[in-house]
C-alpha cells in the first residue's frame, strides 16, 4: 500500500469514527449499526467503574440490542481526539483514540447515576468490507470517571 492510499485510508477511517460518534449521540441506530461489521466484537468491560463482565458481546446485532435500550433515554455527548491510526494493509487497520464522553440520563432511565463525565480510550481494530471501512472490534478502557 502506498503513501497516498494509507492517507486516504487514515482520513476514511477518521470520517468513519465521526459518524460513531453523530450516530451514537443523535440516537441514529441505524447509522450506528452501519459502522460497524457483522461480527463486531464490542469490549465495554472496563467502561464502568467497576469491571463488568457482561459488557463483552460479539456481534453488532446483540451489541445493538443491549445498547439502544439502554442509551435511549440518555442525552449524550462523545469527542474523539488525537487517532493513532495505523494501516496494515489494503483491508485492515487499527487505531487508539482518546476520549471524552458526558451522559444524562432521563429520570427512570437504567443507569444507575443523575450523570456522567468520563475520559479514556478506544481501541479498535477496523476493516473495510464491500470497500467500506468499518470498526471490527471497539474496546472502552477509562481514565476516570466522574459521576453524580
Amino acid at each position: 500500500m502506498d503513501s497516498k492510499a494509507q492517507i486516504l485510508a487514515i482520513e476514511a477511517i477518521k470520517s468513519l469514527k465521526a459518524r460513531y460518534f453523530r450516530a451514537m449521540d443523535s440516537k441514529d441506530w441505524a447509522g450506528l449499526a452501519a459502522v460497524f461489521t457483522a461480527d463486531l466484537i464490542a469490549d465495554f468491560r472496563d467502561a464502568t467503574p467497576e469491571r463488568n463482565e457482561a459488557m463483552l458481546i460479539q456481534g453488532a446485532e446483540p451489541y445493538l440490542a443491549m445498547l439502544t435500550p439502554m442509551l435511549g433515554p440518555v442525552v449524550t455527548v462523545h469527542h474523539g481526539h488525537m487517532p493513532e491510526i495505523h494501516v496494515e494493509n489494503n483491508d485492515h487497520a487499527h487505531g487508539i483514540w482518546a476520549m471524552e464522553d458526558w451522559l444524562w440520563p432521563a429520570e427512570g432511565a437504567r443507569l444507575p447515576f443523575r450523570w456522567l463525565h468520563g475520559w479514556g480510550h478506544y481501541h479498535e481494530r477496523y476493516r473495510r468490507v464491500d470497500g467500506a471501512w468499518r470498526i471490527a472490534s471497539i474496546r472502552l478502557t477509562r481514565l476516570r470517571v466522574e459521576q453524580g
